[in-house]
């Protein structure tokens, strides 16, 4: 019986791409839409599209021989003009041929292509283009989003910085020969827990060559910066899940600066890293082609009448039906002594936990010092705070540049136990820090454990004393996706949790509003 042929249609932004895939064969063709000035103007990208789709496609089925056996268009998320233009070559084409019609989602179009040519199985994927950033893993049938932006891609970040300086379409790959001779000024380094942000650092980019920084430097510091944020919450993602595997995909992912920053991450946790070729890493017809092809088989396809786009489509929104491993997080009923998280290695003497944090060698030294340092003054101060309220949270007993001497807790970490009882507590303990003025930072179940029938909270380095709805809201968004992502019941916990916050917060109500509001900002832009 010969192997399946799928038609891959891409027409998601800018690039209109087409290519048959099959184990032994892909045909690939594109044709990218360049702006005459600015950025993408949705209207005139589906008019390219329109007017190159007929040659793109007759070009890669040629190459194929012109058997296929299934037509596959990337359905969402996008551009609305551009994706319809996808999707009505890929029914006329469907109807014409008589042979099944698979919508794909975009994004995990990416993460299957990197799965498929790296061989990883399970790995954590860190997913970098122009609309999106998010950190992703695999569980029960679904990607879940450990991280994301909370307002625009760093693909988006880059090509605004360089259309602010005249600079072509895409900005990205001139930033990054310009980097090459650059050296480090400081700019705002955005990370809330395993959330992103980068308008911020964007505006203080241009602001700097505004007073007179050279482009060189401004470039440099651009990616060093955004990137690190990038690869720190790819760690995080690693250290909650305890995989071993890590893959970039997405077309910032082509940068070599982050490749390579992600291969020094994880050489020094030893987890092995890849990325697949530059063909692969921007919007290209042989992803949507390679998921349509592993649909196909799984029966994952649909009928005409259900392929209308969707621009807003998320890759946590999809059944992944042609995946039957359940997928790993961590094994139940753990607990942990002594790890190494994301930033800092603790070790146990007696009754003491020596928390350092560590030199990353994936940052430039002047950010990762200054990174050390103010981390470690910001969890000392908040948890002396967090204690005076009332929190359960470790007693500090000594302070250095970058060592806390702290408490040990013996007990539970509550990403390997969580249960109601455990999630309502979480909420009394997270309501009165919300009370006292103080923002977490990092509210993920790793950094929380049930002590003495209390839930007590750990790692305060990315806190804030603050009064401010804003952070608040980002704190319950953090661990609302942590639970997403790692549960397998995360409504019943995300409703025990909230019991107990109001139960304690006045302004309960208020903060989850805003963690709704912040839920929305991160869907497609």
């Amino acid at each position: 019986m010969p192997e399946k042929r799928v038609l891959g249609i891409e027409g998601t932004a800018w690039n209109f791409s087409a290519a048959v895939f099959a184990d032994d064969l892909v045909c690939l063709h594109s044709a990218p839409y360049v702006p005459p000035s600015g950025g993408i103007h949705p209207r005139e990208a589906a008019q390219h599209h329109a007017s190159v789709a007929s040659d793109v496609i007759r070009k890669a089925l040629n190459e194929a021989g012109g058997r296929i056996d299934a037509v596959a268009f990337s359905i969402g998320p996008g551009l609305g003009p551009s994706l319809r233009i996808a999707a009505t070559a890929a029914r006329t084409l469907s109807l014409k041929l008589g042979v099944p019609l698979i919508g794909v989602n975009h994004c995990v179009a990416h993460v299957e292509i990197g799965r498929w040519y790296t061989k990883f199985a399970d790995p954590i994927v860190l997913y970098a283009s122009g609309a999106n950033t998010q950190v992703l893993g695999f569980l029960n049938g679904k990607y879940r989003i450990f991280g994301e932006t909370l307002d625009i891609g760093l693909g988006n970040a880059l090509d605004k910085f360089a259309r602010s300086h005249d600079l072509p379409h895409p900005g990205g790959p001139i930033i990054e020969d310009l980097a090459k001779t650059g050296s480090y000024i400081p700019l705002p380094y955005t990370v809330k827990g395993m959330d992103l942000a980068f308008s911020g650092l964007m505006s203080a980019a241009k602001e700097a060559t505004m007073r007179g920084a050279s482009m060189e430097d401004v470039c440099f510091s651009f990616q060093e910066t955004a990137f690190a944020m990038c690869v720190e919450v790819t760690e995080r993602a690693l250290a909650h899940t305890g995989k071993d595997e890590v893959i970039l995909v997405g077309g910032v992912g082509a940068n070599a600066r982050l490749q390579e920053m992600l291969g020094i991450m994880c050489a020094e946790r030893g987890a092995k890293f890849m990325a697949p070729p530059r063909t692969y890493m921007g919007d290209n017809g042989a992803m949507i082609a390679y998921t349509g092809k592993i649909m196909l088989e799984a029966g994952s396809t649909i009928p005409v009448s259900d392929s209308v786009v969707d621009p807003g489509f998320r890759s946590d929104q999809v059944d992944v039906t042609w995946r039957q491993d359940a997928g790993s997080i961590f094994a139940p009923g753990q607990s942990e002594t002594a790890e190494r998280g994301a930033e800092a290695a603790a070790d146990l003497t007696g009754t003491d936990v020596i928390k350092t944090r560590m030199t990353k060698g994936y940052r430039v030294p002047q950010l990762d010092r200054h990174l050390i340092t103010e981390r470690t003054r910001a969890e000392a101060r908040s948890i002396a705070a967090a204690r005076r309220a009332g929190v359960p949270v470790p007693v500090i007993r000594d302070v250095t540049d970058r060592e806390i001497v702290m408490e040990k807790l013996d007990g539970d970490v509550l990403k390997y136990v969580i249960n109601p009882t455990y999630a309502e507590g979480a909420g009394i303990t997270v309501g009165k820090l919300h009370k006292a003025g103080i923002a977490h930072g990092d509210l993920t179940t790793s950094n929380m454990i049930w002590h003495n029938g209390r839930v007590y909270l750990i790692d305060f380095g990315l806190a804030q004393i603050t009064g401010e709805i804003e952070q608040r809201g980002v704190d319950l968004h953090v661990l609302f996706q942590t639970l997403e992502s790692t549960t397998e019941d995360p409504e019943t916990l995300k409703n025990a949790f909230i019991a107990g916050y109001s139960s304690v917060f006045s302004q309960a109500c208020e903060v989850i509003r805003r963690e709704h509001e912040i839920e929305l900002r991160g869907r497609y832009l």
